[in-house]
């Protein structure tokens, strides 16, 4: 289902140090800004699949951006899961612990970023060989927050989400984040992602 490993993929992720997160009203708005942000640098992107046409979106980026890094967000079930990956996903976020995601990733070769909000779900992921641990939603918390999960699990590899902007993003990467999910507003018009996405991407360097 990809054409790369698991931890090449991971790896991928955290020299970017960002994943796009894309929820728009429709498949097409999805695709334009996805090649926006894309065009500008950002190229590890998630499409939620939330949002109408979501598996249309990540098909029709796969197609227009190959070297892009296309995933999925919001994968609450396996079903959803095959899904997304014959669509073309290259990995998969879910919003919380989704054991049946982690394993039908897992079994088709695709990373997992599964999210957490607790230090027992953050053990429980790692327990489940969670690629990545998304903590979500950050904006609950301050950056300090991944220094203190990292006392216990120094191994954690996090990546915090929700309500991160490029002012705020530097923080969270000081603080030990591997990379973060970033999307909302930000990237919600496909007239000015592009130039949001260079803010971000010049914030996290």
């Amino acid at each position: 289902m990809t054409d790369g490993y698991r931890w090449e993929t991971c790896a991928r992720i955290a020299r970017l140090r960002l994943i796009a997160i894309l929820r728009a009203r429709d498949a097409r708005t999805a695709t334009e800004v996805g090649t926006a942000v894309a065009d500008a640098g950002l190229d590890v992107i998630e499409v939620s699949l939330t949002q109408p046409g979501a598996l249309d979106a990540v098909a029709a980026l796969a197609r227009a951006r190959p070297g892009a890094l296309v995933g999925a967000g919001t994968v609450l079930d396996a079903a959803s899961a095959r899904l997304a990956l014959l669509a073309g996903a290259r990995f998969l976020v879910t919003p919380s612990l989704v054991p049946e995601t982690i394993a039908c990733g897992h079994r088709y070769g695709v990373p997992v970023v599964a999210g957490v909000a607790t230090a027992s779900e953050l053990g429980e992921a790692l327990a489940l060989g969670a690629d990545l641990i998304k903590l979500f939603p950050s904006d609950q918390f301050e950056p300090s927050i991944v220094s203190a999960l990292h006392g216990p699990f120094p191994q954690a590899p996090l990546v915090p989400t929700g309500g991160i902007t490029a002012a705020t993003a530097p923080a969270w990467i000081a603080a030990g984040a591997v990379a973060l999910g970033v999307g909302g507003p930000l990237l919600a018009d496909p007239a000015t992602a592009g130039e949001r996405a260079s803010e971000l991407l010049a914030a996290v360097r």
